[in-house]
């Protein structure tokens, strides 16, 4: 999962910035693909969003895992070594002169005849675009806009059985559609809810909440996405001996919560301020719980010790 803010195909010296495409680094007003290809025709292509911290990419073995799990989900066998999508992703940081960077791969089954059967060679594209980000680590602005206000949708999470909550595709409809709701309250992101009626997660985050007892997230047995992000905060959790419940909870659950937060690779760890209408600490002023602020700074401190050499320690 994960956002980018900002951006655009040109940088702070207003040159046009550069992508990757099939394995050539071309100006972005070049870095396009066919209309006959499947990952523009039918969302059949697989995609990692990743945060690059001081030039290099985090957690990149297990962005590099989900990405495979998902091609082997959709019966995409590109034939690229991760050593080489990583090499992809290296070279287009650098000709953007970026160290702070979101970042997406994208991998399509390619161009093939017009019928919704894949066929079973693969002449496959990859993509890779990068675009600026604040720097993170400790001290560090948040990429995102501020506390989340989330909302809880009509749209659901389909069941695992017909859309694969663990592959990550192009296919991100149902998020979409979750999204279009949130006009009507102004709300920043969806709470979505499984088949049952159960919290699953955001449109494009993991939901973590508090309620005194552990912190709790919805277990990967549901729709949920494997969120590297989730399983860096599930990890530092365990680390400091805070107990950690990945469950099956009602949105009540969430809504009567003394913290909640999001995560994703972009925003890292977002508190949610409101869940439908209803201030998290109950007394309107949305304030970040102390453990989502633990949280955030331990994270912070494991991103500047790793990528940035522990400068601001």
């Amino acid at each position: 999962m994960g956002e980018e803010r900002g951006g655009g195909d040109v940088d702070g010296a207003g040159e046009e910035r550069r992508y990757h495409v099939d394995g050539e680094l071309v100006p972005a007003s070049d870095a396009t693909v066919s209309v006959e290809d499947r990952g523009f025709a039918y969302g059949d292509a697989a995609f990692e969003t990743l945060r690059a911290y001081g030039g290099d990419v985090f957690r990149w073995d297990d962005h590099a895992a989900r990405l495979a799990d998902t091609c082997e989900t959709l019966g995409l066998d590109h034939g690229l070594a991760d050593s080489d999508l990583k090499a992809r992703i290296d070279e287009t940081l650098a000709a953007n002169d970026l160290a702070d960077a979101y970042v997406k791969l994208s991998i399509t089954r390619g161009v093939q005849p017009d019928t919704l059967d894949p066929g079973p060679e693969v002449d496959h594209t990859v993509v890779v675009i990068a675009k600026p980000l604040l720097r993170g680590g400790v001290d560090s602005a948040p990429v995102h806009d501020g506390p989340a206000a989330l909302q809880t949708t009509k749209t659901r999470k389909p069941s695992s059985r017909a859309l694969p909550a663990d592959a990550k595709t192009h296919n991100y409809l149902n998020g979409i559609l979750a999204r279009l709701e949130l006009r009507v309250t102004g709300a920043d992101e969806a709470l979505m809810l499984d088949p049952e009626g159960n919290v699953a997660e955001g449109a494009t985050s993991n939901l973590f909440f508090a309620d005194g007892t552990a912190l709790k997230t919805p277990s990967l047995g549901g729709p949920i996405l494997p969120g590297v992000t989730r399983r860096t905060v599930i990890e530092i959790a365990g680390e400091e001996g805070i107990p950690v419940e990945e469950g099956t909870y009602a949105p009540d659950a969430v809504r009567e919560a003394d913290e909640v937060f999001l995560t994703n690779s972009t925003w890292e760890i977002r508190p949610v301020e409101t869940v439908d209408g209803i201030a998290v600490d109950g007394d309107g002023e949305g304030v970040e719980g102390p453990l989502t602020a633990l949280l955030s700074r331990l994270f912070d401190r494991r991103i500047e010790e790793r990528y940035y050499d522990g400068e601001r320690l």
